[in-house]
């Protein structure tokens, strides 16, 4: 199979192709071994790899092929993947781009990253995240910062901005994410690719730093990036379900895509918050979804929905009402002493070892506690509301078509000057919500362009559904012009995996 064609292929693809003996697993990682080499000294995204021990798992992959009836090998046999820094992979890092863990070597795998591994796929390396997971900008003082593929100038997003990079670049067929407050989401839109949210508790995060707490796991979510959609719900029955660790995991009801009728659907385009207003481009790309799904029979509505005003004070205090006793700052400090104030005025200066967004983030976190128990309180219920309100107007066969984010991918920085944009993403995380992130093309720079699609809690199937139609109709994931595939076929370096001292 020529390189080119396995770089642009579905895992599931390609692990059929393993079946039938028309491609080897070795060939596939070398392709994205090769790959990895001529994007990541630009865009600096994977910052541990294990290529040999991968290579390796290869050659006993192939082995098993020819010894084992096709219909006997797990889903993702052969198939490489990559996760980001935060979910512990055995051997490698596991800083979660906290300075204080810069050192730290996992023992073990993540409970995803074991379920994984069990279904066939070979781990490929770890990628790079923002500080402790908790800002838009894959950046921190270990690994650096990742830039976007398509403009380098750009911020890759975040956390999982390591692994949306990769994927969108090509460099990794699948990515293992996480998502708090728009941590998958944003980094697909950003580089161009799928990604998914699931129905909170449907994945577990055992395995993750930070670790969820108490109802904190179901606003954190474990879930793919991925090129193609068609890989997005295989991936969630392989990683679904409660692993007997996670308190608030839930019960997968995971059903086939193929069988969901659009013609029975209606779909719900809410333009904006209310807050932030809404590029022209991705408007346009919201207004050309929709047309996709009236075309396969949808009924198609439009809503304004105002309680989305208050988005960033619902998951601020929901999220705080969710979790346990340890703050962030808690988790900065690494037990130590941590003073943001302090530490503030030594980032201007350049000599702090923590990143600017996570120190505001200390003191942001507070705004709960200012507010007072009673009117926190009442944002706690006003988000209950809102749930509600939103699985009443969806119903059992709604989607509602949402923006990603107001602009496409930003320039470096530029999110710290407007911080509160992410709420794009970060509301339906406490409202624990499906939520599929789907490519809609380019814009007329080559930046990335793309739409959230959203359902009621435990509709995965029907928002991938809907995913998997609009790529098929618009196309897809489209890789990056700068990167073409004609030349990705040299050995991988090693000049991204030594942490930044």
């Amino acid at each position: 199979m020529h390189p080119d064609r396995i770089l642009s292929s579905s895992a599931m693809a390609l692990a059929g192709a393993i079946r039938d003996r028309e491609v080897t697993s070795r060939e596939i990682l070398e392709a994205h071994i090769g790959r990895i080499s001529q994007v990541n000294p630009t865009i600096n995204a994977l910052v541990k790899d294990r290529f040999d021990a991968a290579l390796q798992e290869a050659r006993d992959a192939d082995e098993k092929t020819g010894s084992v009836h096709r219909d006997d090998l797990p889903p993702f046999h052969g198939i490489p993947f990559t996760a980001k820094d935060a979910l512990r992979c055995a051997g490698m890092p596991n800083t979660s781009g906290l300075w204080a863990r810069r050192d730290l070597i996992a023992d073990d795998d993540a409970t995803a990253v074991k379920r994984l591994k069990n279904a066939g796929a070979i781990l490929l390396g770890v990628s790079n995240i923002s500080e402790l997971c908790m800002w838009m900008e894959s950046s921190n003082k270990v690994w650096g910062r990742t830039n976007n593929p398509y403009d380098p100038t750009r911020t890759a997003g975040g956390s999982s901005g390591g692994e949306g990079a990769l994927v969108g670049s090509g460099g990794s067929i699948i990515g293992l994410g996480s998502d708090v407050g728009g941590s998958i989401r944003m980094p697909a839109f950003f580089n161009g690719v799928f990604g998914h949210k699931p129905t909170g508790g449907l994945v577990p995060s055992t395995g993750h730093y930070p670790p969820a707490r108490n109802r904190q796991q179901r606003y954190v979510t474990t879930g793919p990036i991925a090129r193609r959609a068609a890989d997005l719900m295989p991936f969630l029955r392989v990683v679904a379900g409660p692993d007997g660790i996670e308190e608030h995991s839930i019960e997968p009801a995971l059903g086939d895509p193929a069988t969901i009728d659009l013609s029975r659907t209606t779909v719900y385009v809410v333009p904006g918050n209310g807050i932030f207003a809404v590029d022209p481009r991705m408007q346009a790309a919201q207004e050309s979804a929709a047309r996709v799904l009236e075309d396969a029979g949808a009924r198609v509505e439009r809503r304004q929905v105002p309680a989305l005003k208050r988005s960033a004070e619902i998951w601020s205090a929901m999220l705080h009402d969710g979790g346990g006793s340890e703050t962030f700052q808690d988790l900065m400090a690494a037990g130590g002493e941590l003073k943001p104030l302090r530490e503030i005025g030594k980032a201007a200066l350049g000599r702090s070892r923590y990143t600017l967004p996570g120190l505001l983030l200390c003191l942001f976190e507070r705004v709960p506690t200012l507010l007072g128990s009673e009117r926190a309180g009442r944002i706690v219920q006003l988000g209950h509301q809102l749930r509600r309100e939103l699985e009443a107007m969806l119903g059992d066969d709604g989607v509602m078509l949402f923006p990603s984010y107001p602009t496409p991918a930003p320039k470096h920085y530029a999110p710290m000057l407007v911080p509160f944009k992410w709420v794009y993403t970060a509301i339906f995380n406490v409202m624990e919500m499906p939520v599929t992130q789907v490519p809609m093309g380019l814009d007329e720079r080559g930046v990335p362009l793309g739409v959230q699609v959203a359902a009621r809690r435990q509709a995965d199937t029907l928002t991938i559904a809907v995913a998997l139609e609009l790529e098929r109709a618009v196309g897809g994931w489209t890789p990056p012009p700068r990167w073409p595939f004609a030349r990705s076929s040299k050995r991988a370096s090693r000049g991204a995996s030594t942490p930044r001292r």
